[in-house]
């Protein structure tokens, strides 16, 4: 699945499958400026700020369980957002600092490094990587993708697949080839 926030005329967090189909809305209302996201992969919940509302909220995959985890003035500050463990991590662009959040108990918040001009935050962890399983996309035979001349992406899950073409070519009717 691919998660994205949007806060054009009707904010919102939403959610599809990697080829942009099976589109879901699963946070539309109580909802202004969205404008980071994170997601536990374990747990599946989907974090995100709000910095019109400045709020930090969580919810489930289906839009369910929703939490506050931290307001305040501080939000509206903040950009980027990365989980690992039990806490949250962002960066304060108001003073340059790496926060972190602790994501069941929003007022243990600490600054932790300074920065020179970050506006995004990742954390990169062994245990944070998914178990690559068999999929759609694996080079067949001839070295092409899912089968796909071009582009190979996932769609309803890991067993199924959607082929696209480089801007300026079209899909073959066999839905494999570009031309």
């Amino acid at each position: 699945k691919l998660f994205f926030t949007d806060y054009g005329n009707a904010a919102k967090v939403e959610r599809c499958d990697m080829d942009g189909m099976n589109r879901t809305w699963i946070v539309d209302s109580k909802i202004e400026q969205p404008t980071a996201l994170a997601l536990d992969l374990i747990n599946k919940y989907v974090y995100w700020l709000d910095i019109y509302l400045e709020s930090v909220e969580v919810v489930d995959y289906q839009g369910r369980r929703r939490q506050t985890i931290t307001k305040g003035r501080q939000i509206r500050h903040l950009c980027g957002l990365a989980v690992f463990e039990n806490y949250l991590y962002t960066v304060n662009s108001d003073n340059l600092s790496i926060l972190r959040i602790h994501r069941y108990n929003g007022t243990d918040v600490q600054a932790l490094a300074r920065l020179d001009n970050a506006k995004e935050i990742r954390v990169f962890q062994k245990r944070t990587q998914a178990a690559v399983r068999s999929h759609a996309c694996e080079l067949d035979p001839s070295g092409m993708p899912g089968g796909c001349s071009h582009i190979c992406l996932l769609s309803s899950s890991h067993k199924a697949r959607t082929c696209r073409c480089r801007t300026g070519f079209i899909l073959g009717s066999d839905g494999r080839s570009c031309k």
